[in-house]
């Protein structure tokens, strides 16, 4: 193997799935980085390996590549400091916050030259990695509907140990912002990517002891509609309806297929054509599981279904090779915006916005200012709703579930 990438991680609660998959794609784990102090000098520890609270600090260490698994809503600006320092960067989700910081963001992987890689992981499940191999090999024909699942409810208790403080990210984030676990896959699948986006929104359930026991401010789920550049209708559907489970479905107009929702075939592949248009060596239906196409054991023993060696095996080769990933920082952009976008639509009656082009400078100048956020602690004159109704206020209850909780997980701040 080559000599190894030397890469630092930021955030010791995701980063660890990052921090476990580095050494298997030749990746040197040298250092990590986060403000919370107690765990992070307990994982340096374990892992021997340097440790900082300090983000520009860090960034002094030897390393070539910073993986960032920080807050939702911070990575832009800490990717664009590492780009600086002259690393390369692989970025959880959102690759930015508003559209400003996505225009920053790819004029500065423009001028760096450096790797970026948007670690979306959904698309990288064999199944999801299957239907993308046939439908490259056209074996449905062209894409005309899609639809992306992500559906994640759970009891208030664990959504507060996730969520230690009052402004955490995940405690007042807009129910279409958490977009690409759904988005993602259809577009690694098909190759497609939206430019049109209609949102609508399921609102907070006042009678919903999963949410009214916590302090969230947002609401239930949402339904997001995408028009695709090849003109295919995508829909997305995700947030905390009951019924967890992560679904893909893509129509072509010669073929079907999708990942099976429920009983003992349960996330495998269903491939469906009509019989009348058979063509030679297909079958009407077929259900099965196929296998990872790369590195089958590395892969079944990561999280998210295998996807956290692929963003790992992905960057790893786009550093190496010095050729763009396909979750690069265009395609990483284009799905952060879109549940901003789906966001305005939201707030406005659910009407049509466009998704901006920001391969292109010309859009990305119309942009440039634009710092629309519902972020609670950001310094904006531009600050809009977590809601979609009247705003949310925890109840004394909720607030002193959750408290109990923090003081549980070590956190005793507000």
């Amino acid at each position: 193997m080559a000599d190894a990438i030397r890469v630092g991680v930021v955030g010791v609660g995701r980063g660890k799935s990052f921090m476990r998959a580095a050494a298997p794609v030749g990746m040197e784990l040298v250092a990590i980085c986060d403000t919370w102090e107690e765990r992070l000098d307990a994982v340096a520890k374990e892992l021997e390996v340097a440790s900082y609270t300090d983000y520009d600090e860090f960034l002094t260490h030897d390393m070539d590549a910073v993986v960032l698994a920080n807050f939702f809503h911070e990575h832009a600006p800490f990717a664009i400091k590492a780009l600086d320092a002259g690393m390369h960067v692989m970025s959880e989700c959102a690759a930015c916050h508003t559209l400003a910081e996505g225009v920053e963001l790819c004029r500065k992987v423009e001028e760096t030259g450096l790797a970026y890689y948007f670690a979306e992981n959904y698309p990288y499940s064999a199944a999801n990695q299957e239907m993308a191999r046939l439908f490259q090999e056209g074996e449905i024909g062209d894409f005309t509907y899609g639809e992306g699942e992500y559906v994640h409810p759970d009891p208030a208790a664990v959504k507060m140990a996730r969520s230690c403080g009052y402004n955490h990210w995940r405690n007042w984030i807009p129910a279409t912002y958490y977009c690409t676990h759904s988005l993602g896959p259809v577009m690694a699948i098909t190759g497609s990517t939206p430019i049109r986006v209609n949102g609508f929104v399921v609102p907070y359930d006042e009678n919903d002891a999963t949410q009214t026991m916590t302090v969230r401010r947002f609401d239930t789920g949402c339904i997001i509609l995408y028009r695709m550049d090849n003109d295919a209708v995508v829909k997305c559907i995700h947030g905390q309806f009951r019924g967890h489970g992560s679904c893909v479905r893509i129509h072509g107009n010669q073929g079907l297929m999708e990942t099976v929702r429920g009983g003992a075939d349960k996330g495998a592949l269903r491939l469906a054509h009509d019989a009348w248009e058979l063509k030679e060596g297909q079958v009407a239906e077929k259900v099965y599981r196929p296998d990872f196409p790369v590195h089958h054991d590395l892969a079944t023993k990561a999280g998210h279904g295998g996807g956290d060696f692929f963003t790992c095996y992905n960057f790893a080769n786009a550093i190496r090779t010095g050729e763009p990933a396909f979750m690069d920082v265009y395609r990483g952009v284009t799905m952060s915006i879109a549940g901003i976008q789906a966001w305005r639509s939201a707030i406005n009656d659910s009407g049509p916005v466009e998704i901006p082009d920001f391969r292109d400078e010309a859009v990305r100048k119309q942009y440039e200012n634009d710092d629309w956020s519902p972020d609670p602690t950001r310094d904006t004159p531009h600050r809009v709703p977590t809601n979609i109704g009247d705003e949310i206020t925890p109840t004394p209850e909720g607030i002193a579930f959750a408290r109990k909780v923090w003081a549980k997980e070590g956190y005793h701040g507000e």
